[in-house]
């Protein structure tokens, strides 16, 4: 089974920039539908990116898209979340996700292994 470990989570000011990473301990990651989800306290937990393990296609919400960017790396072994102008509300805990079909809707019921999550600060 798919371990996710998730990395490049920490604390920034307003404005800053994070680069996560997600990636399985041994497996390729691109034949998986990849997810990057969301958790605040006291909020439901929240799809901020998907990939298509088919066509490369991506999705995001209002609330990141300009700002968010979901890549596979070049050797298709990790896939990133670039995270840029990053405000406070974009505190949360943040997750990896994959999925071993297409994720039409970018939620969390269509994907089978998540990761542990990376917590992610973004306060003065």
């Amino acid at each position: 089974q798919l371990q996710l470990v998730e990395s490049g989570g920490g604390s920034v000011q307003p404005g800053g920039s994070l680069r996560l990473s997600c990636a399985d301990s041994a497996r390729t990651l691109e034949y998986y539908t990849i997810g990057w989800f969301r958790q605040a306290p006291g909020k439901e937990r929240e799809g901020v990116s998907c990939i298509s393990s088919k066509d490369g296609s991506t999705v995001y919400p209002n609330s990141v898209k300009g700002r968010f960017t979901i890549v596979r790396d070049n050797a298709k072994k990790t896939v990133t979340l670039q995270m840029n102008n990053l405000k406070p509300e974009d505190t949360a805990v943040y997750y990896c996700a994959a999925g071993i079909v297409i994720a039409r809707q970018c939620i969390s019921s269509e994907f089978d292994y998540w990761g542990q999550g990376t917590q992610v600060t973004v306060s003065t």
